[in-house]
């Protein structure tokens, strides 16, 4: 019955986000109103299509990416190179590992529970969660295509978000230390973004076609929300609150923040939407948009909560806004 109930959401999901491109794609054979096709739906318009065209590209190769090291790249193999001893040593090869996992923010908080219940301590598993949505390959792609005209947006978003994660893993080792924060398994439950769907019968080939396109058009959902929102959001309201917020080194950061907390864009597309607003906000605003998003987000934080208790969670998100705002305002200041 569930399995029934989730695949006519995907169902549903598939068709939205098919429907919405082909709306965009096709408008020039829709018939439209006099009157409806005004100067602010045409930027609206513009807006969404350019965000949304330039990021599908790498959104493709980051879902077949993560499904790879999903099906083919064990818990076990990634828990031998990060050393249980020396916990604040520990930290830089632990964001070393997640530097080098393509996955997205709802696939990567599965992995982290997987590390800890393997053995890993939570502190390391926790930076290996923040690192691998900013550190991976893919996002570096993205973010440099998106920003080839700024290299200080592109190396500041690598820089902050390492420095970031090795702040955040030990502040949650010296709050929680050896503790583990996971949900005992009876009162944890499996989240529809979590891909640990079980294909016993199949091979790992079609396990790995499956994973891409669960994820894919997971990630596509969010991406077309945050695409419409940013369009509408720069169309709409008053430019010169924007530049007066924007060009605030300590309010721009905070706004950014909150922005990319609500609309949960996946780390594989977010440069193109922050890259829209380069004009209205400064380098340290972009910068805290791109690297606490992926660190946590609306949707993250439902993730986290299903599978980590509330009390680890508040710190968590207390210990990444204050790390993330603190290492921006200090970016700010020095660059």
């Amino acid at each position: 019955m569930n399995s029934l109930r989730s695949l006519g959401q995907d169902t549903v999901g598939i068709l939205l986000f098919l429907g919405i491109m082909a709306l965009f794609l096709a408008g020039d054979m829709i018939s439209i109103p006099d009157g409806v096709m005004n100067s602010s739906f045409v930027n609206v318009t513009t807006i969404f299509l350019s965000i949304l065209l330039e990021a599908i590209p790498f959104i493709l190769i980051g879902v077949f990416a993560s499904a790879v090291i999903q099906v083919f790249v064990s818990e076990n193999m990634l828990r031998k190179w990060i050393p249980k001893r020396y916990p604040y040593l520990a930290l830089f090869p632990a964001a070393m590992v997640g530097a080098i996992l393509p996955v997205c923010e709802c696939a990567i908080v599965p992995v982290a529970r997987r590390l800890i219940k393997k053995g890993v301590p939570a502190h390391l598993a926790i930076v290996v969660m923040v690192t691998a949505p900013i550190l991976n390959p893919i996002v570096f792609a993205s973010t440099y295509y998106a920003f080839q005209n700024n290299m200080t947006i592109v190396a500041g978003r690598m820089i902050l978000g390492f420095i970031a994660a090795i702040i955040i893993g030990a502040f949650m080792y010296r709050l929680f230390g050896k503790r583990n924060p996971l949900i005992e398994e009876k009162h944890a439950h499996t989240h529809s973004h979590s891909h640990e769907h079980h294909h016993v019968n199949n091979g790992k080939i079609m396990q790995t076609i499956v994973h891409a396109s669960d994820e894919f058009f997971d990630m596509g959902k969010f991406l077309v929300i945050g695409a419409f929102v940013a369009a509408v959001f720069q169309t709409y309201l008053d430019r010169e609150l924007l530049v007066g917020i924007g060009s605030d080194a300590f309010a721009g950061p905070a706004v950014m923040m909150a922005f990319a907390y609500i609309v949960s864009l996946c780390s594989e597309a977010d440069a193109f939407v922050a890259s829209s607003f380069g004009s209205l906000f400064t380098s340290s605003s972009l910068l805290a948009f791109l690297v606490y998003g992926p660190m946590i987000d609306f949707k993250n934080t439902l993730l986290m909560l299903a599978y980590f208790n509330k009390r680890f969670v508040l710190t968590f998100i207390g210990v990444v806004t204050i790390a993330v705002y603190v290492c921006t305002i200090i970016f700010e200041l020095l660059v």
